[in-house]
């Protein structure tokens, strides 16, 4: 019906004659002349009405914004001066011969070139929403991205395997999302938050090498960077190790920037996890703020200020240092917003020093709490911070994990504020980097329970296997991540293989015999029939498509995203069912909610 899109006529079909269909982007009246911007997909061309077709030009005046229409013209020049050369059709237009009506619109609730909506009227007309360029843009990055992926792995050969939706409920980490069965009275199915346990058994089933781009469910606190119900690409292997299953992915997620971007990622920096959160304070550090911590943990336990010492000879204390180049400019009111900030974290406030002149020693130093410090304290803070006259040094002070996330969100606070941008703390660029050597677990203090920090399937290093008997803490994962410019793209590790491993991992967790039989049984029976080494890693789509399209939230890359209350607004979804229904499942609603 059309010979080509709106967006991909140029001057290459000069003077050729072109059927089109699409939306009416906008009109104008130009005095006897009408112009309509047609819109579809691919991009927008210019359609010129003129008076001399009397059938055509009164169709013409009558279309309004998002009418839909079919369009048959002729493709000339733009006259001298009216070029467009932000459009691919931007150096013709297409003089119409006719000019169909296909549908016409009511009025749309916004304006498609509206950059001021809110997201609850973006969501609520979603579809409206999808047609903006924007959207158009982001949705077919997508698209090829995952194109890319594909021919990627089938160059490797990998094999593309479907895993169940309707699953067994498995506790890895957030809660389920439950499905009641019909069949089986008061049993329900889970949806799958991974397919991390049919990867596996399809590697003891021999299919080497698998892949799949699939939804996967989690109940939990939603954020920018989270949905319910999300993208994975998965990708698990047989016989190769760490260093070859990062070689293999980092090769997938060059190919998807360098052909669907046209951007040549640099070098990966390599960080293990102790060197990350040392550095950084976070597992995931955004490289492009050039702002580090100073260890001072050691330093502060001789001096008398309790709110430095305290932390600094506590166990699982710390106490950090953040240099701010340039910062002694920073107003007293800037530096108390960002010591409200921190408290978000949970951080008490937030120490400062001054540096005014290295040369007056004590007197050049600005802050309430030098008075506290030592000489020899002052000295080794100035001398490892590398701090000179003007710059601003913060400090952090209490339990690991609080100076850990405190400092490291101000650092990229800081770096990412016009502050930061105006002083070279940032550098926009692609900053990709593998995290490495995670530790196998974390300790729940409250719950008095070490907890596996990737999942319970992560293998150990090799001779750290023991360690999981006699001191969790201290045994280090072959799990993996890759992040890029702050964002954790995706994690990965090589899998347990062997059934006394994982049954010593199940210990360490404990998770008693009798449970891992009843939650894991199928694939603690299937690691007995000669399961091989095998690892993988997992991406999450909507967030590498976010970062290449520098959205705002994966909202923006996803067709029909949930809001941050796990809603669908453009359906209804979650809603009311039928008390039949119900009863066909035998479900009782203890507070039924009303719609």
């Amino acid at each position: 019906m059309r010979t080509t899109y709106c967006g991909l006529v140029s001057e290459t079909l000069m003077d050729q004659t072109v059927t089109l269909m699409g939306w009416a982007h906008r009109r104008r009246d130009h005095g006897g002349v009408i112009f309509i911007d047609l819109r579809d997909r691919e991009g927008l061309v210019q359609i010129v009405c003129d008076p001399d077709r009397p059938e055509m030009f009164k169709a013409a005046e009558g279309v309004r914004n998002e009418f839909c229409l079919k369009v048959v013209g002729k493709v000339r020049a733009r006259p001298a001066g009216t070029e467009n050369t932000n459009l691919t059709s931007g150096k013709i237009e297409v003089l119409a011969y006719e000019l169909e009506v296909l549908n016409p619109s009511v009025t749309p609730p916004f304006q498609l070139d509206d950059d001021n909506l809110s997201e609850t009227v973006r969501l609520t007309h979603r579809v409206l929403d999808l047609r903006r360029p924007t959207m158009q843009k982001n949705l077919m990055l997508r698209y090829r991205v995952a194109m890319e992926v594909r021919k990627y792995l089938d160059e490797q050969g990998f094999v593309d395997i479907e895993t169940p939706m309707l699953t067994k409920s498995t506790p890895e980490g957030a809660r389920d999302y439950l499905v009641p069965s019909r069949v089986h009275d008061g049993m329900f199915f889970a949806l799958p938050q991974s397919p991390q346990l049919f990867k596996q058994l399809l590697m003891v089933a021999g299919f080497d090498r698998y892949y799949q781009i699939t939804k996967c469910f989690r109940d939990e606190d939603l954020r920018a960077d989270r949905q319910p119900e999300f993208t994975q690409i998965d990708i698990e292997t047989s016989f190769l190790g760490e260093e070859q299953i990062r070689e293999i992915t980092e090769g997938m997620v060059r190919r998807v920037f360098r052909n669907a971007l046209g951007v040549e990622l640099p070098v990966y920096e390599r960080l293990t996890y102790a060197e990350a959160m040392h550095r950084y304070g976070s597992d995931k550090p955004d490289l492009r703020v050039k702002l580090e911590f100073t260890e001072l943990t050691d330093v502060m336990k001789t001096v008398d200020f309790k709110v430095f010492a305290g932390p600094a000879t506590m166990k699982g204390g710390r106490v950090a240092a953040l240099r701010i180049p340039g910062g002694a400019e920073m107003s007293r009111s800037e530096i108390d917003a960002y010591t409200e900030f921190v408290k978000i974290y949970g951080a008490k406030g937030l120490a400062w020093i001054k540096v005014n002149d290295l040369a007056k020693g004590r007197e050049g130093l600005q802050s309430p709490i030098v008075k506290n410090l030592h000489d020899a304290a002052l000295e080794e803070i100035l001398k490892r911070t590398g701090a000179a006259a003007g710059d601003l040094i913060f400090f952090g002070a209490d339990k690991r994990k609080v100076v850990d996330d405190a400092l490291g969100a101000l650092r990229v606070k800081i770096g990412h504020s016009e502050f930061g941008r105006t002083h070279g703390l940032f550098e926009d660029k692609w900053a990709p980097l593998w995290v490495v050597d995670f530790p196998m677990f974390e300790h729940d203090d409250e719950a008095g329970r070490w907890n596996a920090v990737h999942h319970p399937f992560t293998a150990p290093k090799d001779g750290h296997e023991d360690l999981m008997d006699t001191d969790p803490g201290a045994c280090v994962a072959k799990a993996y991540d890759m992040v890029l410019n702050g964002w954790e793209l995706g994690g990965g590790s090589v899998r347990i293989h062997r059934a006394e491993v994982q049954s010593k991992v199940f210990k360490a967790l404990n998770i008693s015999a009798e449970d891992a039989k009843v939650k894991f049984g199928f694939l603690l029976d299937a690691l007995q029939y000669g399961a091989p080494p095998h690892g993988g890693l997992a991406f999450g789509l909507d967030r590498l498509v976010t970062l290449m399209t520098k959205a705002e939230s994966i909202r923006d890359v996803i067709a029909f995203p949930k809001t941050q209350r796990a809603q669908c607004l453009l359906t209804g979804a979650p809603s009311n069912v039928d008390e039949a229904q119900l009863r066909e499942l035998h479900i009782r609603l203890r507070n039924p909610v009303q719609a």
